[in-house]
């Protein structure tokens, strides 16, 4: 994911990005994905990103070189996680729950509502926090 330098990956509109300290959950719902990526790029600070995911059809995530919080904005549904795919644990969710994946972690959000759409921070080194 992001380097150290918090630049490796940023979205071509960094300079839009990088001066805001304010996301709007009107500006996060209507700001498109980051091209080749599911999620919208909303702030990075660091080695700090936030994005926002809304899926669409089936959430085909793939686990990721960071830690992650989601905070759910809106909907409700079932999320999986685990350390593989035959270990995954299920639980639901709803508006204003925080769910936390550790990096590398196999997650995916599974019988969601039409309206499900999620606050994404993702932070730290590659391979998680200790």
């Amino acid at each position: 994911m992001v380097g150290g330098n918090g630049r490796d990956l940023i979205d071509p509109r960094e300079d839009d990005i990088m001066d805001d300290w304010l996301v709007t959950l009107q500006r996060a719902k209507s700001t498109p994905p980051w091209p080749g990526r599911p999620s919208a790029l909303l702030l990075a600070h660091g080695t700090m990103t936030l994005r926002f995911y809304k899926p669409t059809g089936r959430d085909t995530q793939m686990p990721h070189d960071q830690d992650q919080i989601y905070i759910v904005a809106t909907g409700s549904g079932t999320v999986a996680t685990g350390p593989s795919e035959t270990t995954l644990q299920l639980r639901r969710f709803n508006p204003g729950d925080a769910i936390f994946v550790p990096a590398g972690s196999v997650h995916h959000f599974r019988d969601y509502s039409s309206d499900f759409a999620t606050w994404m921070v993702l932070w730290g080194r590659k391979g998680g926090e200790a």
